[in-house]
């Protein structure tokens, strides 16, 4: 008797596996087979994850260089300027009104407990000449304790004395960008006669480079006696001693900021005979470094946010492309995938390799969106002079968004593409 083996039935037999380094192999040749359509496809995500990166860099670079002016500015001195002067109902801005003299800096001095130095300062514009050369820059009248209080070191030369301040003398020091635009070098200069509105100065030292604070350059600026230059250049003299725009106080501890302000608001308007409670404003303004720095840093953060903003939708965009283009690629590989699944290829193995595909084309989009914004980051600090900052998670989170973005938009053309009928798909033209 013959024994006739029994056979699995059909739907029993299983088609083989495919691994994903199967799946991600197939992807990536059917991506390359479109080369145009692939890179079109990244280029929304590329540029989404390179805004990110770049923003955030920038950004935080921004924050960086701001701290760093905060510690040249000196995080410990509170500014106060004068009022605003009014012409024809306009505003002249703050410093333009003669509502600050120099004996107010000297009460502050004496009479504020948590005072370290107090300086004064005038300041205005004038034609400078040595010689055949001329330039136009900031001359800044001030006393024996500005330099300390704004810390400015001099590579050479030395500083007017007290007795200088207090005779009123012609001299002058100069900041090193002035220094090389009337003389080149330090040799040449000390010693040496300028003239400041036709009047001759004598060059007693030359500011160490200091670099830009905000809207004032050191290196730009003259300085010379207050009583000098009150008397001599600007000649606007307070009914009561001499008018100065703005006073630097530096304070014992940075935590006594808040002390002093409250200490110099009472005085000055004890001085200016202010009174509030009838409604009097004060024609003073005390600021410091710090709420300037904090006002900046409040601005680059709206920006920066705003500008994220604009790359997530750059980003949305990209995704959106993304799964169009895979929608489209379904229709014109229907026979393709008809094929695949006539020879045993699963609708799990045809969803598998159009999401690898998605996944592929944002993963490849965020890479070089990473690249580019690290570039494009270290070209912007090169061009503007402050930090790179190339935050981790920045990175971490465009190549995670990136991923995100390849599996949510390619969800949609997988599923299509794995429904589909095989005998509908063959006869698919």
């Amino acid at each position: 008797m013959v024994k006739i083996r029994s056979k699995k039935p059909l739907a029993s037999i299983q088609p083989p596996s495919i691994s994903i380094m199967e799946i991600l192999a197939m992807a990536i040749a059917a991506l390359w087979s479109n080369k145009l359509r692939t890179a079109l496809t990244m280029l929304g995500v590329i540029i989404g994850i390179m805004a990110v990166i770049a923003v955030t860099s920038v950004g935080q670079g921004v924050q960086a260089a701001t701290e760093a002016n905060l510690q040249n500015l000196g995080a410990d001195v509170l500014q106060i300027r004068a009022g605003a002067a009014n012409s024809g109902n306009i505003s002249q801005g703050r410093g333009s009104a003669t509502t600050l003299t120099w004996s107010d800096a000297q009460a502050i001095a004496s009479q504020v407990t948590v005072a370290d130095t107090v300086t004064a300062y005038l300041e205005h514009t004038a034609q400078v000449v040595y010689g055949e050369n001329n330039t136009s820059t900031t001359i800044l009248g001030t006393d024996t304790d500005y330099l300390a209080v704004n810390n400015i070191t001099l590579q050479s030369g030395r500083y007017f004395t007290e007795a200088e301040l207090t005779e009123a003398q012609a001299v002058a020091i100069l900041g090193a960008t002035v220094r090389d635009d009337l003389f080149g070098t330090d040799s040449e200069a000390i010693g040496a006669n300028i003239r400041i509105q036709g009047q001759r100065y004598s060059v007693l030292g030359v500011a160490n480079e200091k670099g830009a604070q905000g809207r004032e350059n050191p290196d730009e600026q003259i300085y010379v006696p207050l009583t000098n230059m009150s008397a001599r250049l600007v000649g606007n003299n307070a009914l009561s001693g001499i008018a100065v725009q703005g006073i630097a106080v530096k304070v014992t501890e940075q935590a006594h900021l808040e002390a002093a302000d409250f200490q110099m608001t009472n005085l000055l308007r004890v001085r200016h005979n202010i009174h509030p409670a009838k409604g009097d404003e004060d024609d003073f303004e005390i600021v410091s470094a710090a709420d300037l720095v904090e006002t900046l840093t409040s601005t680059v953060g709206l920006f920066t946010i705003m500008v994220a903003a604009i790359a997530a939708i750059s980003l949305i965009v990209g995704g959106i492309g993304i799964a169009n283009i895979m929608l489209v690629s379904v229709v014109e590989r229907t026979r393709e995938i008809g094929i695949r699944k006539a020879v045993g290829a699963t609708n799990q193995a045809v969803l598998s390799q159009f999401l690898a595909e998605a996944i592929a084309i944002a993963a490849a989009g965020g890479v070089l969106g990473v690249g580019l914004g690290v570039a494009i980051s270290g070209i912007a600090a090169t061009l503007f002079d402050f930090p790179v900052v190339i935050a981790l998670w920045a990175i971490a989170l465009g190549v995670g968004l990136s991923f995100v973005i390849g599996i949510v938009a390619g969800v949609i053309p997988a599923r299509s593409a794995a429904k589909l009928d095989p005998i509908i798909a063959l006869r698919s033209d």
